[in-house]
């Protein structure tokens, strides 16, 4: 069941353009100890039951080296929010605003029940695994939150969930990026 959720939604991410071949992950909270997360470098469009690694929430064990390198910042989620799960995609509208704003906000982001969302990393280092804290820290009061030039996090209690906030995150900015150009072509 669990696969079969991992699978779907690394599908559907793959095919709105919200991950290219390559990047991209996804995890869920087992219990207060276990959490599935995908494969380092895995294929979200196309996972496989071996891209599933389980590992501990706190601590490593044989399999941790094999999770995505963004483990630190699920692990941090999973240890200070309820989520129940993550998505953690790298949507292209929604990257290029990260940089020129500090927070995405759009009376259309109220629709989709995101309300105002942060840009987290301007002036610091954005590399995979890091920002670990401030991220988690934001999905305390947040569904979905950007890290400067680099991708989303979404949490949720379920993966569909979790997808759902970061498809309607790219969404937005499509039409934000729209609107913004509209006002430039004047």
């Amino acid at each position: 069941m669990l696969a079969t959720q991992f699978k779907e939604v690394g599908k559907a991410l793959f095919t709105r353009g919200l991950v290219s071949s390559h990047s991209g992950n996804l995890s869920v909270r087992l219990n207060e100890e276990k959490m599935l997360i995908t494969r380092r470098g895995s294929q979200l469009g196309a996972l496989s039951d071996q891209d599933l690694i389980e590992t501990g929430i706190v601590k490593n064990d044989l399999q941790t080296p094999l999770a995505s390198v963004e483990l630190p910042v699920h692990r941090a989620i999973l240890q200070h929010t309820n989520a129940g799960a993550i998505v953690h995609a790298h949507p292209p509208h929604a990257i290029a605003l990260s940089m020129t704003e500090t927070e995405i906000v759009s009376e259309q982001a109220e629709h989709y029940e995101l309300g105002r969302i942060p840009v987290l990393g301007w002036n610091q280092d954005t590399r995979p695994g890091c920002l670990s804290e401030e991220v988690a820290e934001a999905l305390k009061t947040h569904k979905i939150v950007l890290v400067y030039g680099h991708g989303s996090f979404a949490a949720g209690q379920i993966l569909e969930e979790a997808y759902k906030y970061t498809a309607a995150l790219e969404e937005v900015c499509q039409v934000l990026w729209l609107v913004k150009s509209l006002r430039k072509a004047k």
